[in-house]
């Protein structure tokens, strides 16, 4: 059963939560943490190099110990210690370190005050008011933790987009593979870009129907067969997983996709379309009485309804559909499009990787810029740098760019915005950077008004650039901090500066709703992976997936630009 390198990096996270709701080494904690990011982001499989006989000790913070325990995960698909851990603790404290909000601090906590060992008693305490009482809770703590176990209840379980797409070409490799098979599909919210993902929906066209579902239920990731019949098939995969996997006549096989992609609203919407036409759209095809009048390719069937075809992000019911019966549907922004990136750590803070190396990783791609933004001294967590590093860095970024041809490092550091809303440097220091990223480290808990007001007093700095991570969130982990995106955006336009999507796909923010409001009121976004580690840098994928669902064109993104008009853009903030 292969081991793939999500499933190490997961280990190796709930490890860390584990080992620091027993209070163990906050070092040691780290280093797994900081292991479960760097292989999570990897380009290539775990196993595969461990089956090279690969020194994994090469691969950033990766020591012995590690190195051993990812050769025993591959092997053996478990890692003893983690059992050894879970042995200790009651299982359900694994349940609430899963809840948006509350991370192992906060379980621990609960667990050592109230007794609290699973998901049943921390929403009773949440109910009888027990959970505002403890020091550094509150009620808007209590009211999360019951909306979390609410949401999880309704929904189920959720992963991020970006854990599953392993396991999603994986599956897909397997079912390609199997003799017949002549187009296969993924659908869905996966195919929208959503940033969560429920479960996830295949297409198959195939000559034997039968062959691709034998090969779909004894996938040796299988954990568990839910359902299996001639054209429809589900199952639980190990990871928790569920996949949906249809197989659909080639007539029909465009309806199929358009329809299994969905939204539910955009359907009903282009239903209604149909209606009026005198057809009738589903599964199967597009109907008028009992003749199929399209339906092989998703062309042909919004064709038949004198739509375009809306890219699959913005099917959401969000006016795609007006803009396709118009023919005036945006053009999005494509990968090709980028051609640098405005936020990068290295050594110099908590980056994995030097400047030199991080400049040719950027190169390799053939970006024109990158810009190094290493942490501010407040973040001493992150190794933040005060003004005497920064100005060595500074010396150093010089003379790199002095042997560069067509490439150029950006000098800039993601600066603090400290509680009373300025920033973490002074600006003698400031003045000497190509640009300057401020962002929120601290202080989440204050009140919408105070966070909003703190924000924008950063950005009327003159040397602030651009907002970095503006919410503050971690998707399926920790909620955005209160602050109103909304004047942020009319704040940003009126004084100039522009707004991050941060690619990290823990991340991705802004959401898609933001960043279509900061397009309609002409604040330019800078898809920004906020890269720790070279192999951070492919992460602008999950960036561009966010930011067609919000409507981005080429031209509503900073760094689709060339440099020199970057640094007009940049230059006239400080004019």
């Amino acid at each position: 059963m292969p081991v793939h390198n999500a499933d190490i990096a997961a280990a190796f996270e709930e490890i860390a939560d584990l080992l620091e709701i027993k209070g163990d080494n906050p070092f040691r904690v780290r280093a797994y943490r900081n292991a479960s990011r760097t292989l999570g982001e990897l380009g290539d499989e775990l196993r595969d190099r461990v089956e090279r006989g690969d020194d994994l000790t090469q691969i950033p913070g990766i020591g012995k110990d590690l190195a051993q325990k990812i050769g025993q995960m591959v092997i053996t698909g478990r890692i003893a210690q983690l059992e050894e851990l879970r042995a200790e603790m009651p299982p359900g404290l694994l349940d609430m370190l899963r809840l948006p909000g509350l991370g192992p601090k906060r379980v621990k906590i609960l667990h050592h005050d109230l007794k609290i060992k699973d998901l049943a008693q921390l929403a009773a305490a949440a109910r009888e008011g027990k959970i505002r009482e403890i020091k550094g809770f509150g009620e808007k703590i209590e009211a999360g933790i019951l909306k979390g176990i609410e949401t999880r209840q309704t929904e189920g379980k959720r992963f991020r987009r970006a854990s599953i797409a392993t396991y999603a070409e994986s599956l897909l490799k397997h079912l390609r593979a199997v003799p017949g098979v002549k187009q296969i599909e993924l659908a869905g919210s996966y195919r929208r870009a959503r940033e969560t993902i429920g479960d996830l929906d295949i297409l198959v066209e195939a000559a034997d129907s039968a062959a691709v579902m034998r090969a779909f239920v004894t996938y040796d990731e299988v954990q568990q067969v839910l359902a299996n019949g001639e054209t429809k098939s589900s199952v639980l995969l190990r990871s928790g997983l569920q996949v949906d996997l249809r197989v659909v006549p080639a007539e029909s096989f465009g309806a199929a996709l358009q329809y299994f992609t969905g939204s539910k609203e955009h359907n009903i919407v282009v239903r209604k379309i149909a209606q009026a036409k005198g057809l009738k759209v589903n599964e199967y095809g597009v109907m008028r009485g009992e003749e199929q009048v399209a339906g092989r390719t998703e062309k042909d069937v919004y064709a038949a309804l004198g739509l375009a075809v809306p890219p699959p992000e913005l099917r959401e019911n969000r006016g795609e559909v007006e803009r396709a019966a118009e023919g005036a549907l945006p053009r999005l922004i494509v990968a090709d499009d980028i051609r640098g990136d405005l936020h990068n750590h290295s050594t110099w803070s908590d980056g994995a990787n030097t400047i030199a190396e991080m400049a040719e990783a950027a190169q390799a791609r053939g970006y024109e810029y990158l810009a190094m933004c290493d942490h501010s001294k407040r973040l001493t967590v992150a190794n933040g740098l005060d003004e005497k590093r920064l100005a060595k860095q500074i010396n150093e970024i010089d003379k790199l760019n002095e042997g560069f041809k067509d490439f150029r490092l950006l000098k800039g550091i993601e600066c603090d915005i400290l509680e009373d809303g300025s920033l973490d440097l002074d600006d003698a220091i400031l003045a000497e950077l190509d640009l300057v990223v401020v962002s929120v480290h601290s202080k989440f808990n204050l009140s919408r008004e105070q966070q909003t007001a703190r924000v924008l007093k950063a950005l009327d700095h003159r040397y602030a650039t651009i907002l970095a991570h503006p919410t503050g969130r971690l998707i399926l982990e920790r909620e955005p901090y209160e602050i109103d995106i909304p004047r942020v955006i009319a704040h940003a336009k009126q004084r100039g500066c522009f707004l991050e999507l941060n690619a990290n796909p823990m991340r991705l923010d802004l959401n898609d709703v933001y960043c279509q409001m900061a397009k309609e009121a002409g604040v330019l976004i800078a898809i920004n992976v906020d890269g720790h580690q070279v192999a951070d840098l492919a992460n602008t994928t999950f960036g561009i997936g966010q930011a067609r669902r919000g409507w981005l064109e080429k031209a509503d993104v900073l760094n689709t630009k060339p440099l020199a008009q970057v640094l007009k853009l940049v230059g006239a903030l400080r004019a």
